[in-house]
């Protein structure tokens, strides 16, 4: 099971889109004082962060943009996107060894009085910015108008050496393992299957498993930002794409030009930490939609609870003649709260799972599984545990993680022990080191960033966005809050955010810290 929490808002609203009608996250002190990054558990500072120090083959390349083959099921995009591919070093402290390609996507600006290049990150980690670019575009085109818009696969994901760590039959076969483990033997079996997937990544990947971190791909971006032409980094994170921009913004606050934050990590909270965000945010957000069924929550959860024991002890059949385990149906419950609108579809298959049949829950897991009609999986998740196990030296043991779960389950009935599990199992026997605790996003000197902050947001929940500002340092962080519900804010039907985050990007003007829309 994929940890929900890293997952993007565009990707949400698509999936939402496609299922009606056809894309993670560690605590200490602020003070850093003298402290080592071993001591601190924080990422290291660079050595060098100017693309002066980078041999010319990478600082003179020229982009060759083409028309875009096709992507996914989408087909290729409009004419008016074009792709190429930039190199980029395999290994970021030796610049002039080998070299890695990275898929790139742009469509140029439309308008006359052009500003640059908008980089935008949807999320993940191992969202595909080739595949969601176009979707995308199309709901913003007054950032078009002064804006090329970018976006890329990051190393590892997709186009840019995209990882595989398993097989469509064996993928399908591992949703049998029990990720709430019950017995000896059912824990063994949840130990053994990360066993499995990582040993699986790590043959697939080769040398590339040890350099797809978030500072990595940070790296990638200030060579990208250079290369495109551009003497600042305007940017747009959301989700992951937060915690991604809140590193760069740390390597190179001179390069820091406009950057927009939206749905924001919690750069404070390790491994367990970032778990219990995301249980305390997605109960959150079930609590609400339960209330907007007449529901009462407490009731309405336990409801839901006895529904997943029932379920575990006996899976469910669907139309498809495949069972609906315990695992697939919180998947299925998980998917619909990214968005409000995606409620109604929750109260239908709830009700169908009720009554039986678990073929509406099935459907919503296979969406956020990416299992297409033949059988066929995507690689996000591969990509997105592949990335986050590099970033998070967080490893803990299946006795830690027994003494964690009761207060997981005090955070969330529904979510919390699904949570709780992960925090053993999601890194388990990785066969390469996380590389810190928390991420270091300070960025004295930097441009003022704005962070966009969502009361309901279940994946990032809310309080994310006031650390961050907090962590990037005084007179950098500008937290925008929208009390609304779902996953991100920009795009999601407040005038408010939109006309605020707009005159950020498209006028430099940075709100009052603090300010609000309702």
């Amino acid at each position: 099971m994929s940890r929900f929490l890293r997952w993007t808002a565009a990707a949400a609203a698509a999936l939402l889109v496609a299922g009606c009608g056809g894309s993670s996250d560690g605590g200490h002190d602020e003070g850093k004082g003298t402290s080592s990054a071993e001591e601190t558990g924080r990422a290291p500072a660079p050595a060098s962060s100017s693309t002066a120090d980078l041999p010319a083959s990478l600082t003179s390349q020229r982009l060759d943009w083409q028309r875009c083959k096709a992507t996914g099921d989408s087909g290729a995009p409009s004419d008016d996107w074009r792709c190429a591919t930039l190199k980029v070093p395999l290994d970021w402290s030796k610049p002039s060894g080998r070299t890695i390609d990275l898929a790139l996507i742009r469509a140029q600006a439309t308008g006359s009085d052009r500003i640059g290049s908008l980089l935008f990150n949807f999320g993940g980690p191992g969202g595909s910015g080739v595949s969601t670019m176009p979707y995308y575009g199309a709901t913003v085109p007054k950032l078009r108008e002064r804006y090329d818009l970018v976006s890329w696969d990051p190393r590892g994901v997709g186009a840019s050496e995209g990882i595989r760590c398993r097989g469509d039959r064996d993928i399908e076969a591992a949703e049998g393992v029990d990720v709430t483990p019950d017995t000896p033997a059912e824990e063994k079996a949840y130990l053994l299957d990360a066993t499995d997937f990582g040993k699986g990544c790590q043959k697939a990947a080769g040398p590339l498993m040890a350099h797809v971190s978030t500072t990595d791909t940070a790296r990638d971006m200030d060579l990208m930002r250079h290369v495109l032409g551009d003497r600042t980094m305007h940017y747009f994170g959301i989700s992951y794409g937060t915690e991604l921009g809140g590193v760069y913004a740390h390597l190179f606050p001179k390069q820091v030009g406009r950057l927009i934050l939206d749905a924001v990590v919690d750069p404070a909270a390790d491994a367990v930490g970032h778990a219990e965000n995301q249980a305390r945010g997605f109960q959150r957000a079930l609590d609400d939609y339960l209330k907007s069924t007449g529901q009462d929550p407490k009731q309405g959860s336990r409801k839901i609870v006895d529904l997943l024991r029932r379920i575990d002890a006996k899976p469910l059949p669907t139309s498809s003649g495949r069972k609906l385990t315990q695992t697939l149906a919180v998947t299925g419950i998980i998917v619909p709260l990214y968005s409000e609108a995606g409620w109604p579809r929750l109260t239908s298959a709830l009700k169908s799972a009720e009554q039986g049949d678990g073929s509406k829950l099935l459907a919503l897991a296979d969406d956020y599984n990416e299992r297409d009609a033949s059988g066929h999986y995507g690689t996000r998740g591969h990509a997105q545990r592949v990335i986050s196990c590099l970033d998070d030296r967080q490893r803990p043991t299946l006795a830690q993680t027994k003494k964690l779960l009761p207060e997981f389950e005090r955070i969330s009935p529904v979510f919390g022990d699904f949570l709780g599990w992960d925090t053993a199992g999601w890194c388990h026997d990785w066969p390469v080191p996380g590389q810190y605790d928390t991420p270091e996003v300070s960025a004295p000197g930097a441009a003022p960033i704005l962070l966009v902050g969502n009361t309901g947001d279940p994946a990032t929940p809310y309080e994310g966005a006031r650390r961050m500002a907090d962590e990037l340092g005084k007179g950098v962080g500008v937290e925008l809050t929208w009390k609304g519900e779902g996953h991100g804010a920009y795009g999601n039907g407040s005038d408010c955010v939109d006309s605020t985050v707009n005159a950020y990007l498209l006028q430099g003007t940075v709100p009052r810290d603090g300010k609000v829309c309702s």
